[in-house]
Order: structure tokens, then C-alpha cells, then sequence
């Protein structure tokens, strides 16, 4: 590796490649073409992927949520349309008898008139366990969620969203521990969670369940259920026992799938699982292949240089260069070009990324959130060019020591 820190070396390989200088840089467009579509698609579906991880936030993902709606079927004296009303009964039911269920999580929402001191708005109210914290995890800023004993004792306390703080509260006012009212009632504010960062409508506020259901006289009944299923299990078997189980409960016919609406979590994200790797593949395949077309363009103009210097190369080989000098010399020509391409590739699909960021990356509806590559994949890119521009770099080095010495001086 001695010859490498020779400065004839070096002098050498820009001699040659300095003398046609448009020919070297249309060379080169093609690595640097290459390896920037590699690291623009796969700045870009990291991404995407960000954003779906943003769109799923911190739900289980192993999740499913029931809800009730009207029957379409007429069963046992009851007829079609009958609004069916979900139980929190009906939950423990589900949780007793369904294999692999982890949890199961009844809620309630409702909306109500904020107030403030002399600042008020209209916000959604949710009646939850402090088991939500598990199935979808609430990012604190401040304070604590709802607790056990505010379930037992029935307390009026509330945990706020940011964008509540932000609308009721003078900027940073301190709010743990003050009262705001929710229709007419005093809540003590004991925590505040991060806006956002779930798919559906996002949590406003949350307040025990047990004081919900006391305060919107709701008694048993329950808008809707999250169901998460343990990792081994199948969360779309899960589902279907759950509503057998809801249509044996409520005297619904075993064949109407309208009665119950749900969402099944784990199979969109399964799916959207698949996209990505897909995608993924997809962005390897496309930029490789184009990697290969731009360092096979490299093999071939250094083909045409080892022809322009044949009688260069059988002067070296009389004064008694060996045929691995003229190899070593032929493929640091081609690796020094691929790596030079591949480097500004890799520089200039980061400003492009940079630049998608700022544009489509910011707020709230971002649709490529933080579009980056990370430093094994531009490692991994670099190794690739260094393997290639080697392996390309052999086919002209052959060539110029299949040259015979004598034939090489006599090329006019």
C-alpha cells in the first residue's frame, strides 16, 4: 500500500485523467448519478416511514378498535336497524373468554365547554383508564395521566393536551395544580400531555372514566373498545372472536357484519409494513443498477485510455515495469474516479435531502418527515463503489499488460 503515498502515483493517475477533462467529467456523471437517485429514494422512504410512524404514534400496534352501530338484520323478535350500545361489561366479557388478548380498554368521549379564567373553547373530553397510557402512550410534558385511585375515587382531575395549555393559559403560566371548568365543573389540571402524534382524532384532554361516566350519566354504556392482542397472537382472529362474542351479547344475527364497525390496526400497519420494504428493495434495485451503468461507463473510457497510452505503457514495460504495476496503476485510475463521483453523489443528495426537508417536512401534516440516510447506508454505498470501481478497474488493467513491449513501441 507504499505506492499509495507516492506523489508519482498520484501525478500519474491526474496526468491521465487531466488529459481530456470533459471526457473524465461525463464519465463521472453516471456514478454521481447513481449514487445520488440511491440516497435521494432512500432519504426519501425513510421518510415516508417516519411519517407513518408519526401518523401510527405511540398506539400498539397489535391493536383493534370495536365500536357499535345499527344492526342489519332482524334477530330474535328484534327488527333491522336496531342501534346496538356497547358495555363495559361487554369488555370484560371479550377480556375473560378471547385467547391472547393483552388488553382491553373501554372509552368514552364527549365534547365541553372549556373556561379558564376569562379564556374558553370547546374541546373533546375523553373518559379513560390509566391503562390507555399502555396501548397508546401519552408523551408527558408535565405532570402525570390519570391514576388508579382518581378511577376509585371518583376525582375531578383532568390531564390537558398542549394546544389546550396554549389556548387557555398565558405563555409559561404554571398550570399544575390550577382548576379550569368543563361545562360548569371545576377539573384540577394535573398533568399535560404532547398534541398530536396519533393517527385519528387526538386526545384533548382526559379525565378518570368513572367520573365521566358519572358526570354524562352514561351508567355502563361505552362509545368504543381498543383491544390489543399479545405480539404472538393474530390480531385479525382476535377481532372476529371478539365480535362473535359481542354478537352473542347483544342478540345480534350471527351473519351481521354491519352491526359492529372496527379498525383493525395491526393489519394496516402490516401492510403498510410490506410497502415499505418493498419500496426499500425497489430503491436498492433501481440505484445499484444504475450505480453499474455508470462505473461499466467508466470501464469502457478507460479502455479507450489504455488504447490513446499504448505506447506510454510499452515504454513503462521496457524499463522494466512489472505487469502488476501497470495493473495497480490502471484499476487506482478507476477506483479514484468512482469514489470521486460517488462522494459528490453522496454530498449532493444531501443538500437535496436538506432541501425536501425544509419543504415538505415541516408541520404538523408533514408528508416526509425527517427524509435522511444514516451513516451504515452511505458506508455501505462507498463500499459498493470501491468493490465496483476495482472489479471494472481489471477489464482495461488486462488489456494494457496483454500489450507486449515491442508491439506497444512500434504503435504509431
Amino acid at each position: 500500500m507504499r505506492f499509495l503515498l507516492e506523489r508519482d502515483t498520484w501525478q500519474e493517475v491526474f496526468d491521465s485523467l487531466g488529459k481530456n477533462k470533459l471526457r473524465t467529467a461525463l464519465t463521472m456523471v453516471g456514478v454521481w448519478w447513481g449514487i445520488l437517485l440511491l440516497i435521494v429514494l432512500l432519504g426519501s422512504a425513510r421518510g415516508i416511514e417516519n411519517s407513518f410512524n408519526r401518523l401510527f404514534g405511540s398506539f400498539a400496534t397489535n391493536s383493534v378498535f370495536v365500536w357499535a352501530q345499527s344492526t342489519s338484520k332482524p334477530f330474535k323478535g328484534f327488527q333491522e336497524g336496531r342501534q346496538v350500545q356497547l358495555k363495559i361489561t361487554d369488555a370484560k366479557k371479550i377480556e375473560d373468554n378471547v385467547e391472547g388478548i393483552e388488553f382491553v380498554v373501554p372509552r368514552n368521549r364527549n365534547q365541553a365547554l372549556v373556561v379558564h379564567n376569562f379564556l374558553s373553547g370547546n374541546f373533546s373530553v375523553s373518559g379513560d383508564y390509566p391503562l390507555l397510557d399502555q396501548v397508546q402512550k401519552k408523551k408527558m410534558i408535565q405532570g402525570r395521566f390519570i391514576n388508579q385511585t382518581d378511577i376509585d375515587e371518583n376525582r375531578k382531575v383532568v390531564a390537558i393536551s398542549e394546544e389546550i395549555y396554549k389556548q387557555l393559559f398565558e405563555k409559561d403560566a404554571e398550570m399544575i395544580g390550577e382548576y379550569i371548568q368543563l361545562n360548569g365543573m371545576n377539573f384540577k389540571v394535573v398533568g399535560m400531555f404532547e398534541t398530536g402524534g396519533n393517527m385519528g382524532p387526538s386526545d384533548d384532554m382526559n379525565i378518570p372514566f368513572t367520573t365521566f361516566q358519572q358526570i354524562y350519566n352514561m351508567g355502563g354504556n361505552i362509545g368504543w373498545m381498543m383491544i390489543t392482542g399479545k405480539p404472538e397472537y393474530d390480531i385479525s382472529q382476535i377481532e372476529a372472536d371478539a365480535k362473535l362474542i359481542l354478537r352473542n351479547l347483544n342478540k345480534v344475527h350471527p351473519e351481521d357484519n354491519r352491526a359492529f364497525g372496527s379498525f383493525n390496526l395491526g393489519k394496516e400497519f402490516d401492510k403498510i409494513t410490506g410497502f415499505l420494504t418493498g419500496m426499500q428493495f425497489l430503491t436498492w434495485f433501481v440505484g445499484i443498477a444504475t450505480l453499474f451503468a455508470g462505473v461499466f461507463a467508466i470501464g469502457n473510457i478507460l479502455l479507450i485510455t489504455v488504447r490513446e497510452r499504448t505506447k506510454e505503457i510499452g515504454v513503462r514495460r521496457a524499463l522494466g515495469a512489472t505487469p502488476f504495476e501497470i495493473k495497480r496503476q490502471v484499476v487506482l485510475e478507476a477506483v479514484f474516479i468512482t469514489l470521486i463521483a460517488g462522494l459528490l453523489g453522496i454530498i449532493t443528495g444531501g443538500l437535496i435531502l436538506m432541501l425536501v426537508d425544509s419543504l415538505f417536512g415541516q408541520g404538523p401534516e408533514a408528508v416526509l418527515v425527517n427524509a435522511s440516510v444514516s451513516i451504515t447506508v452511505v458506508f455501505i454505498a462507498l463500499t459498493i463503489l470501491i468493490v465496483l470501481g476495482t472489479l471494472i478497474g481489471l477489464i482495461p488493467a488486462f488489456k494494457a499488460t496483454s500489450i507486449k513491449p515491442i508491439d506497444a513501441l512500434r504503435e504509431e
